[in-house]
């Protein structure tokens, strides 16, 4: 019972003995939600390797070491400027190991898009001391140079010549390859001094057998359009270790300019 201004006012026991309302539980919230509002937590990444040195062991190849470090044999031929893939390896050398992924491309631009260049393209001046004296495998000129192209790249270069010219061995050598290949057509290899290779294509007829040794200036072939190529040439080139060179830079000059400039090569699609 409370007294108040005069008020006798009664309150019930259910009142004062009642319970106070029960509090409301939380509804549980989505896990969604849950993930949403929860700061991701970020697990820190190892930093890339850095690049290792490995030393050669006897009769280790470029491959083989390629394989255990997991990159590609020509990112290793370009971070120790190597001949080519199958540069000899010394017991004791030490390699740069670039690492995976990380392996320096050369590029160049095509339309929208990159193509590498081939590792086997040497577009430099050649450094060689003890190359052979090469000569033209034919008069004529010369329709495609060595290296890019509109849509592709050139290993050699293109000597326009009347079908059935005779084709001279561009210096000594052994015959190595005189049979077809499915883009070169009739083609003729021969090796030289010193381990240089040139290659004779699209020939209308091989005159030489593989084994045969020949001198400067002999005939091997007979100029044609076998192959993939368009128009009566001599695909000329020149090969060490590997690698192809730019044929120009190890020919001697002509009496007169060889290059004719074409608005637009109609010899792109050629080998």
């Amino acid at each position: 019972m409370l007294v108040a201004a005069g008020l006798i006012l009664t309150l019930g026991p259910s009142l004062l003995d009642a319970a106070p309302p029960p509090r409301a539980t939380p509804r549980p919230r989505p896990a969604a939600e849950r993930r949403q509002a929860t700061p991701e937590r970020r697990e820190a990444t190892p930093p890339p390797p850095a690049s290792a040195v490995h030393e050669v062991q006897r009769g280790e190849t470029l491959s083989a070491i390629a394989k255990k470090y997991k990159v590609t044999v020509a990112s290793l031929v370009i971070a120790n400027r190597l001949r080519g893939s199958r540069a000899k390896l010394m017991p004791g050398q030490r390699l740069t190991i670039p690492r995976p992924g990380t392996g320096p491309t050369l590029r160049a631009r095509r339309g929208p898009g990159d193509e590498v260049q081939p590792v086997s393209l040497v577009l430099g001046v050649p450094d060689f001391e003890d190359a052979p004296h090469f000569l033209w495998p034919v008069a004529g000129p010369v329709t495609s140079t060595f290296g890019r192209r509109s849509r592709s790249w050139h290993r050699g270069i293109d000597i326009v010549a009347e079908r059935g010219t005779p084709i001279l061995a561009a210096a000594p050598g052994v015959v190595i390859a005189s049979g077809f290949e499915a883009r070169y057509g009739l083609m003729v290899k021969i090796e030289h001094d010193g381990g240089f290779v040139t290659v004779y294509a699209h020939n209308e007829r091989n005159l030489v057998e593989p084994g045969e040794e020949v001198a400067a200036g002999q005939v091997i072939a007979q100029v044609g359009r076998t192959g993939r190529a368009t128009a009566e040439h001599v695909h000329f080139e020149v090969r060490f270790d590997g690698r192809v060179y730019n044929p120009l830079y190890l020919l001697p000059l002509p009496p007169r300019s060889v290059q004719v400039e074409l608005a637009d090569d109609p010899h792109d699609d050629d080998e």
